[in-house]
């Protein structure tokens, strides 16, 4: 459970952005969406290979640009 801390003279907009934060770096908003509707199989998989693919091009863009140099 993530819990916020506020802090003496702090306002509530500041303390919210900080729990909203430290929700984002665990991951819980992302997987909240993820979960806000059903996704088929099929999708999941052409997600997952989608961003795959995506992931080598980058490495590759990445060892492309070293070999200029």
């Amino acid at each position: 459970m993530i819990g916020v801390i506020v802090k003496p003279n702090e306002s509530f907009e500041k303390a919210l952005k900080r729990f909203t934060k430290s929700c984002e770096k665990n991951g819980i908003i992302s997987d909240a969406k993820q979960h806000q509707r059903f996704e088929k199989p099929s999708e999941k998989k052409k997600r997952i290979r989608t961003s795959a693919r995506r992931k080598l091009q980058k490495e590759l863009a990445e060892q492309h640009k070293k070999r200029l140099y």
